[in-house]
């Protein structure tokens, strides 16, 4: 499969990126063939929870991603090797794709700035999701609880005034979270298989220490994720309440519906059909 996308990838207009590292590892070609053809219709949550399910058992591994200040840039992709932010942009990137020859263009998208691979254009903290264009999810943690609280924190500044990624600025957000004892029932029945969530992070300068995915198992609902605990360290379902409960809180991105722009021949979807994760030890 690892020829077949590298063939694919050189397909790409501007995705020609020489300093790149992509394995695909136990995922295979035809599976996702399948996957593609066979919700090509389904909504959002649906595609989500699929392909999420296929990195189940996958090796946690931290800092995945090759960049710094001092290193160039390097587009990873790595199946077999994840830490909890690589993780939902490949599954992003999936449920955008309606082949694998397109994948790769839309994890540049899904994880760089315009989609340029550079240190400065990845996205490093969750809340960029919502807050660079295009845009391919909504923040709608207001919306699943009346007990969300909004609060106004300096993005990349940490306490004391320091960037925690140099050269990157400074930004000024309002984050809104629903706090870990505040999560009932209620709040349970409006989240959605496929929702993206993030552990909200007290500390200064972060939006979240930790993301997964939210889906509904026969033995309950689950917070799919890859997993630093050492008991763990791979892609699992926790129980949901049982996890978000002992942490400050949750944030809620919803993943937009792409199939009626897709139908309109928006510029969004012409772009679908061609070809500092601040991660603590969760």
């Amino acid at each position: 499969m690892r020829k077949t996308l590298l063939a694919a990838w050189l397909l790409f207009p501007g995705a020609a990126h020489a300093d790149s590292n992509i394995d695909f590892d136990n995922i295979k070609e035809q599976k996702l063939i399948e996957i593609f053809q066979q919700n090509e219709k389904s909504p959002p949550g649906r595609k989500i929870k699929i392909f999420s399910s296929l990195f189940l058992g996958n090796a946690y591994f931290p800092s995945r991603l090759i960049g710094s200040s001092h290193v160039d840039e390097k587009l990873v992709v790595d199946f077999g090797r994840l830490d909890c932010f690589t993780y939902l942009d490949y599954v992003e990137s999936l449920r955008r794709s309606s082949s694998i020859h397109n994948f790769v263009e839309n994890v540049m998208l899904t994880r760089y700035v315009e989609g340029k691979v550079s240190y400065l254009s990845r996205k490093h903290f969750f809340s960029d999701w919502v807050s660079t264009e295009p845009r391919y999810v909504e923040d709608v943690t207001r919306s699943i609880s009346s007990l969300a609280i909004t609060v106004v924190k300096q993005i990349n500044q940490r306490a004391d005034g320091s960037p925690y990624i140099a050269g990157l600025k400074t930004n000024r957000r309002s984050i809104s979270y629903i706090p870990g004892e505040k999560i009932d029932d209620d709040a349970l029945k409006r989240l959605k298989d496929g929702d993206y969530i993030g552990i909200y992070a007290e500390t200064a300068g972060l939006d979240v220490t930790h993301t997964g995915i939210f889906v509904r198992q026969p033995d309950g609902p689950m917070f799919r994720n890859a997993s630093a605990l050492s008991s763990n360290m791979k892609v699992v379902d926790s129980p949901f309440l049982n996890y978000v409960k002992k942490w400050p809180g949750i944030i809620v991105y919803r993943a937009i519906d792409t199939r009626s722009s897709q139908a309109a021949g928006t510029p969004d979807a012409q772009r679908q059909t061609t070809g500092l994760n601040a991660e603590q030890t969760l």
